[in-house]
């Protein structure tokens, strides 16, 4: 396929054009006015990179470590929930696509295809976790998720109750009621008839994988937040993080932290990994962006777990300033979601070699040549 994308806004585009309107706006989307969203943008490229010149920078060395593994830079695909409508088994091409480039993919709770399909698939991977009230249940993912010898358990623990989501109540993915949402959907997917015959028809069965057992007959597509404020638990305490920690034996990440008491407790908790997020600006709308809370939190765990982050990353240069802002390893989200929309696994593939590219200058015209050296020093806000 010839991409024609130069970066991650030129897939954003893309996938615009090729997915129903209400699943670009699921994707695109924050919650109620966006703030978070936009901020993690905003306050990611307010951080200047200090150019440095006449260092030897010859050789650049992307290779990082994490977990006991060596990866071919400190960049990952993070888990987007319904990524197997964006593409056919869309989850699947996005797992070839990070083990071609040799760095983790997260595969989400709520995404379409199942840890046992992407298990299949023969591609390492992660598994991204939620808390259901049903426990049962959460044990029985966690054991598949061992069974399928997922490399890490990426636990996510902003999500108790839904944040309110205004563009998919207007696109009619949410609280739309019997007939009427369903008309309004066939409407958008008629009007993307490539996708609609590459994904609406041969990309079947249109269905959470992982939470089918919960779902019975329904797919949750129908009213998909109002499913999960109805089977997420509100009630989890630091407590369920430390039943997961027994039930679970290999790395366990917890995903969603914005405070640095909190993650101090995820470090006492028994985690091997935070990652610090605010789940892309799509539950409490006017909390920190992810770039303003890396700091200060980083400083609070001087080092004693490895620390991710998500928020906001579009280009190489923004893992280059999260990494100079204290994390060890980057998180990517929406930008692969739009290649893989757009493009499927040829654009999750090229936005990775974009992110590589993209280091690399940054890398060399700020002086460094390993991700080690790659620190507060070169950077400055705004």
């Amino acid at each position: 396929m010839n991409i024609k994308a130069a970066s991650a806004a030129d897939y954003r585009a893309l996938a615009k054009a090729r997915l129903p309107h209400f699943l670009f706006e699921y994707l695109d989307g924050g919650s109620y006015d966006e703030q978070t969203a936009r901020r993690n943008v905003a306050d990611l490229r307010a951080v200047a990179l200090r150019q440095r010149v006449l260092r030897d920078v010859a050789t650049i060395d992307l290779g990082a470590d994490l977990f006991g593994e060596r990866h071919a830079m400190p960049v990952g695909l993070g888990p987007v929930g319904l990524s197997g409508l964006y593409a056919r088994r869309g989850e699947v091409q996005a797992a070839r696509a990070a083990a071609w480039a040799h760095v983790p993919f997260v595969l989400s709770t709520v995404g379409a295809c199942s840890v046992g399909e992407v298990a299949r698939s023969g591609q390492p991977f992660w598994f991204q976790l939620y808390f259901v009230k049903d426990r049962g249940f959460v044990r029985d993912m966690i054991a598949r998720a061992k069974d399928a010898g997922c490399g890490a358990l990426v636990l996510t623990v902003d999500l108790p109750v839904p944040g309110s989501r205004y563009r998919d109540r207007r696109s009619g993915l949410a609280g739309a009621d019997g007939w009427s949402g369903s008309v309004r959907r066939m409407v958008q997917t008629l009007a993307r008839p490539r996708w609609a015959w590459d994904v609406g028809l041969h990309g079947r069965p249109h269905t959470l994988g992982n939470v089918a057992p919960l779902l019975g007959a329904t797919t949750g597509l129908e009213d998909f937040l109002g499913w999960i404020a109805a089977n997420f638990d509100p009630s989890v305490t630091w407590a369920d993080v430390e039943w997961v920690r027994r039930e679970w034996p290999g790395p366990l990440i917890i995903k969603g932290v914005l405070d640095p008491e909190d993650a101090r407790a995820a470090a006492d908790s028994g985690a091997d990994g935070l990652v610090v997020s605010n789940h892309g600006g799509r539950q409490l709308d006017g909390a920190l962006s992810t770039a303003r809370a890396l700091p200060s939190i980083a400083d609070a765990l001087d080092g004693r777990l490895p620390l991710l982050v998500d928020g906001g990353v579009r280009s190489g240069l923004d893992v280059v300033r999260m990494l100079a802002l204290g994390a060890d390893f980057v998180l990517l989200g929406r930008a692969w979601a739009y290649a893989l929309a757009a493009a499927g696994e040829a654009g999750v593939a090229h936005v990775l070699k974009l992110i590589e590219a993209e280091m690399r200058v940054a890398m060399a015209l700020t002086g460094c040549r390993t991700v080690a050296e790659i620190g507060p020093d070169i950077v400055d806000w705004r």
